[in-house]
């Protein structure tokens, strides 16, 4: 079907997702993960899509979560190392299992986003919504928009220094741990089990006196996360949630049916502490969307339009998304002349729900357009519907009605 005349009308939507968007945060209150706002902010818009997006099928469903293990993880292991760094001094043989044990807790809660230590932390209730939008004939196949509504407390660091800083912070933690490790392995090897008063003449004495200079960035990292202030997150990621909610709009505004492709949205709380939503999305409906070709895309942080990506890679680059979605997006952006890069989300760089799809078994990519070096509005308190943009997700929402077009004419099953 061509819907060429919905994608003429690109920045009318863009225009209706920002003063949409505007409104949420307005009054739907902070959106952090488990919280009322949150809560909120799904009814609201699962009420759009039942009312303004002709969605017969609309739920929003709870889960528990555990909001602060996310980055609870850093204070154990910021604890560990500096407990290594005094053992050093001391018995340096126990400063290697405590560094190698913060390693490994970083790896499992921030590398892999698993869950290994949040049954340390209170539970809350957070919420997903997932809408369906029948076609007029026999389901051949199903495209789903995904996108999040929680928002994150603020980053102090990336705020002040920008992403240069934040991201150096957090290199030059790593390298002081590494630091100790090595000087502790080579400590034990000459040394043995020693115990007792440190030789201020010994090289190694002296080299680990020199690295305290890493202490204070160690002491900073346990300030990462300022949890007294939740960033409005009007890009990260409400911009997401509508590029679903704005497809299915314009299609009842048009009067358009699609005959065989049924259209779906699902709003994954929750992502910002691990993609908490989208897991308990899969573990949810683990077979309900798989009878007919399935394509689930994950859009996150909709904003420059000279970063719009299609990503190839997930969740610090460890997951392998679906590259016939990624390739499908790619192409439908060049057919309406939107700019567009094939990319991937690097290591450090996190991850958008899509990984947890890819991981549930479905097919499924992420879209994203911000620069993933990161901006100094990311997770911070520039994140607001002043600071959103308006041609960026005009683009998205072109390329997004494309791919629709091209995936409902059976170009890629």
């Amino acid at each position: 079907m061509d819907l060429k005349r919905i994608i003429d009308k690109k920045d009318k939507t863009a225009q209706y997702i920002i003063d949409d968007i505007t409104k949420i945060i307005k009054t739907c209150g902070k959106r952090d993960p488990g919280s009322e706002g949150e809560k909120k902010s799904c009814e609201y818009m699962a009420e759009v899509l039942k009312k303004d997006c002709g969605c017969e099928d609309v739920k929003v469903e709870s889960y528990k979560v555990n909001p602060r293990a996310f980055y609870g993880w850093i204070y154990f292991v910021c604890s560990f190392i500096l407990i290594a760094i005094i053992t050093f001094f001391f018995a340096p043989v126990f400063s290697i299992p405590l560094i190698i044990i913060g390693f490994t807790l970083t790896i499992l809660e921030f590398g892999l986003y698993k869950k290994a230590i949040d049954r340390l932390f209170k539970e809350k209730t957070s919420h997903n919504v997932t809408a369906i939008k029948k076609c007029k004939g026999e389901t051949k196949r199903r495209i789903i928009f995904n996108g999040h509504p929680d928002a994150t407390w603020e980053w102090p660091v990336n705020y002040a220094l920008g992403g240069v800083g934040f991201e150096g912070h957090a290199i030059l933690v790593v390298v002081g741990a590494l630091y100790y490790l090595v000087l502790s392995i080579i400590n034990v090897i000459k040394n043995g089990l020693s115990f007792g008063m440190p030789d201020m003449a010994d090289p190694l004495t002296k080299a680990g006196l020199a690295g305290l200079i890493f202490v204070p960035f160690i002491i900073g990292l346990f300030f990462m996360v300022n949890y007294k202030r939740v960033v409005d997150g009007a890009n990260d990621n409400l911009t997401g949630c509508y590029m679903g909610i704005a497809v299915l709009k314009a299609l009842k505004d048009e009067g358009i049916e699609l005959e065989n492709t049924e259209i779906g949205v699902i709003l994954t709380g929750s992502e910002e502490i691990g993609l908490r939503g989208a897991k308990a999305w899969v573990e949810a409906h683990p077979d309900e969307f798989k009878d007919v070709p399935t394509f689930i895309y994950s859009f996150d942080t909709i904003n420059d339009p000279k970063y719009l990506m299609a990503n190839y890679r997930d969740l610090n680059g460890t997951v392998k998304t679906d590259a016939e979605l990624a390739d499908l997006f790619f192409e439908a952006a060049e057919a309406v002349g939107v700019p567009c890069k094939k990319g991937m989300i690097p290591p450090l760089g996190g991850a958008v729900d899509a990984a947890a799809f890819v991981q549930g078994g479905f097919r499924a990519a992420g879209i994203t357009g911000l620069n993933h070096k990161l901006e100094r509005y990311y997770h911070t308190r520039l994140d607001t519907y002043t600071n959103m943009n308006k041609q960026g997700i005009a683009n998205c929402f072109a390329a997004t009605v494309k791919t629709l077009e091209m995936f409902d004419e059976g170009a890629k099953q």
